[in-house]
């Protein structure tokens, strides 16, 4: 998938705004397990929660529920929070390699806030950027 860029996150939050009342968002991220046969000699790697093997599919998805970003392959074991910090979105972002829109006011107030991803509880840990 292409690297979102500043002006296409830019409409991303604008769409979550005008569709959801969600200002200054940049994407719902969410994790989903796929099932797998267990790969030979990974021990518990792909083994879930759930109690089958799989792998963890994370995207973020726009306002109108399109994806923008996808990364699979994280081990069935990991949390949605343990998978974010493991993918590249994350290290990109946190290596300043991805541009996000900067801080924007909140509609209706002088209050400066910056871009967020939403998601569960399991998905993020509780993180702007």
């Amino acid at each position: 998938m292409p690297v979102p860029t500043v002006d296409k996150l830019r409409s991303v939050a604008e769409e979550f705004y005008n569709i959801w009342n969600c200002p200054n968002c940049v994407g719902a991220i969410g994790g989903k397990h796929v099932r797998i046969r267990c790969p030979k000699d990974s021990g518990s790697m792909f083994f879930n929660y759930k109690k089958f093997f799989s792998v963890i599919l994370q995207g973020v998805a726009d306002a109108k529920y399109r994806f923008i970003n996808i990364e699979v392959g994280g081990y069935g074991k990991q949390s949605d929070g343990g998978t974010f910090q493991a993918s590249e979105l994350y290290h990109a972002v946190t290596a300043g390699k991805l541009k996000l829109p900067g801080p924007a006011t909140l509609p209706q107030t002088n209050v400066m806030a910056p871009c967020v991803l939403i998601g569960d509880e399991a998905s993020l840990f509780c993180r702007s950027f």
